[in-house]
This record gives structure tokens, sequence and C-alpha cells, in this order.
């Protein structure tokens, strides 16, 4: 099975390569190869691999800088992935896109199922949800739409990362905890979706790690994990604020929890727990810091 996959360098990119099966020949391509808001680019990348498979994992993940921004946002979003699903459509590939949960509008208080309305509140879920229709138009059951939440992983940049480093300087942190959704390790995206591509799967799907969490508890959970891996020296304090005490430009929705049952069914397993998750992850930092260290 011959594979593409944009967006290399990106955490789940780094982590799709990382989980492949054996089987899979890879070709990861960044940003200077292969530029999906270049349509040329794309249909001569294509043309030149001809891969079974496109998986996309690149995107506009700047979500307060896409309110500001929101046609380079829908070049990358929306345009980009129009032309990876031409292109797809053209050279007879499957498309894997990776969305997200900001295409809801978070009014909910039960998790969101794959076909409930979309009501997104701000310019990255819109360009992030006009990428997932076009996609899903262009491709058919050739197309997979996989949604995630609150992606990290031990590279890049993300709130995991973040938060690490704020906790190395400070004695003390404010984090917004009435927004309420599940961390996803970057890791745990990557199985599901080699899991579903092996299903054959095509049209909308969920996957997250299980549980959910504010953003304050994911913080207190990173800590923790940190602490007790040896990352952290001290305890830091954890404030927990409401979100209209931390202004953003982009509105977020308070509730995107997203239901997982049709992946669930569609691999025959379920998400290991956030938390879980976290400490895979900081025992991964840890172990990289050993060996920088000598240790």
């Amino acid at each position: 099975m011959k594979c593409l996959i944009t967006g290399a360098g990106g955490q789940l990119a780094m982590e799709l390569v990382r989980h492949a099966p054996g089987l899979a020949e890879l070709h990861a391509l960044d940003i200077e190869t292969l530029d999906i808001t270049v349509r040329q680019q794309v249909m001569d990348q294509v043309s030149a691999i001809r891969p079974d498979v496109v998986f996309n994992a690149a995107a506009w993940t700047d979500v307060d800088g896409a309110e500001s921004n929101e046609s380079s946002a829908a070049a990358v979003n929306d345009n980009g992935a129009s032309h990876l699903a031409q292109a797809c459509g053209e050279f007879g590939a499957r498309l894997v896109h990776v969305s997200t949960d900001f295409v809801f509008d978070g009014n909910s208080d039960t998790p969101y199922k794959v076909d409930d309305p979309t009501n997104p509140l701000c310019a990255y879920g819109r360009t992030k949800l006009a990428g997932e229709q076009v996609v899903l138009k262009t491709l058919g059951e050739s197309a997979m739409v996989v949604r995630t939440a609150w992606l990290y992983s031990a590279h890049g940049k993300n709130f995991l990362r973040t938060m690490l480093d704020l906790m190395s300087k400070r004695d003390q942190l404010s984090v917004v905890a009435d927004q309420r959704g599940t961390p996803t390790s970057a890791g745990s995206l990557a199985r599901a979706l080699w899991d579903l591509l092996q299903e054959k799967a095509s049209g909308t799907y969920h996957w997250t790690d299980g549980g959910e969490a504010t953003w304050h508890e994911f913080a207190v959970g990173i800590h923790d994990a940190a602490r007790e891996k040896g990352l952290l020296d001290r305890d830091v304090t954890i404030d927990p604020i409401p979100g209209k005490d931390w202004p953003a430009p982009a509105k977020r929705p308070s509730y995107s929890v997203l239901d997982m049952s049709r992946t669930e069914a569609m691999i025959g397993r379920t998400p290991r727990h956030w938390q879980e998750e976290v400490r895979i992850v900081i025992d991964e930092l840890a172990t990289a810091a050993a060996g920088d260290h000598g240790g």
C-alpha cells in the first residue's frame, strides 16, 4: 500500500509514520515539497507517486490567528483539502482527511454524534467544516473524514508542551475551567486512522481519547504526570478561571466531547483514557530528557 502523507514534520504526520503498518510504502512530504494550497503541486505529486491513499495531516491550526486571517486559513483547510480531493479523484486514491470538534457550537450537553448538526463559532471551525464538505462531496465513498479534538504529542507546538514550558518557569498558572472536551494524543489518533483505513471505512468518524476534561483538568493531569516522571522538580499551583477572564479572538465551544461509537464499532476497540495517554507522552519526554543528559 502506497501512502502519501501531507504536513510532514507536524505532530500528526510524525505519528502516522511512526505507527504505519510494516507493508506501507510511505511518502511523507512537508510544505517545502508539497504546499497543498497550490493545486498544480498537489496534482504533480499525486501523479508522480500514484498513492493508494492520501492522509491529509496538513492544516492551519492557529485558531485565534484564523480570526484575522480567515482567507489564509481557508486556503489550507478548505482549498487545500479540495485540491487533494480532486487529485485523489483523478488518480484513484482514497483520502483520509482530519477535521475538528470546532465544527460544533458547544450547546449540547451530550457527546456529539457524527451526524449531529454543525454550527462552528469561529473562522477556524468554518474553514475546517468547508474542507470536510468538499472532500466528501468530491470523493464520496473514497473519502474518510475523522474529527478529533485537543491534539498534542511529544513534538511540535501544542497545549501539553506549552504547559510544561510554563510550569518549568512559573510557580502559578491560571487555566480555563469552563470549556469541556477531550485531550487526544496524536499517536492515539494515528493508530485509529490506520485501523479505520484497514477496515475500508468511508464517511465521517470521530476519534479522541477516552473520558473528558476541562483545559484546567488537562493542565493538572499534565502537571501530575510530569511530577511523577521527574520532568518537574516542584509543585506548581494551577488555578481554574472562567473563559471570560482569558479573552481570545476566537470563540470556542464550551462543550465539544465527541461520540465515538461509530468508530469503536468499525475498528473493534475503545480508546485509552486521556490521562493514560498523557502519561505515555510524558514518559516519552522524560526518556528523551534522560537521554539528553546521559541518564
